[in-house]
């Protein structure tokens, strides 16, 4: 790792704030293992919970519910699980796409050439992307425990308060 890398990581916060959104039209808080799995795993890295919601597969209700999370000025980062697959309810991309000011291509595309590693082929039904509105930085993920935990180990957890200091400026 160059020098100037070390130091951005030296930098980097290490307490992030963060909100877990599921999105789902048959899960509920308590039958959500991947929201679970998102909350417990990054508040066992040391990071602090803001709020866990659930919301139906609906684009307009996934919109506003990423808007005023990100939009408050307090996370740091949005973890979503749901609705990133292909089937006609999944619209968690098209929702959160137009929001993001700038996106981050790079973490679809690792997630998926990883992914392909555990499944194969089938990775190309995964449509997980990230992007950064305001300071917070937006994970889509799909809804799978697996997957899930795929990102939190080889990226999320790895990666995130490097990813935060850049985002913060």
């Amino acid at each position: 790792m160059s020098e100037a890398a070390e130091e951005h990581r030296r930098a980097a916060p290490t307490r992030l704030s963060f909100s877990v959104l599921t999105i789902s039209d048959s899960r509920t808080l308590a039958s959500d293992r991947s929201g679970q799995l998102l909350v417990s795993e990054m508040q066992r890295a040391g990071h602090q919970l803001l709020e866990r919601g659930l919301v139906a597969d609906e684009p307009a209700i996934i919109a506003a519910e990423v808007c005023r999370l990100a939009d408050a000025g307090q996370v740091d980062v949005l973890l979503l699980t749901g609705g990133t697959g292909i089937a006609p309810r999944d619209t968690t991309p098209e929702a959160v796409r137009p929001l993001l000011e700038v996106e981050l291509p790079g973490f679809g595309e690792l997630f998926r050439w990883l992914s392909y590693q555990e499944i194969g082929a089938a990775t190309i039904l995964s449509r997980a992307l990230a992007g950064r509105r305001g300071q917070a930085l937006i994970f889509c993920l799909p809804g799978s425990t697996a997957a899930v935990r795929l990102a939190l180990e080889k990226i999320l957890l790895p990666e995130l308060p490097h990813l935060v200091h850049h985002a913060r400026g």
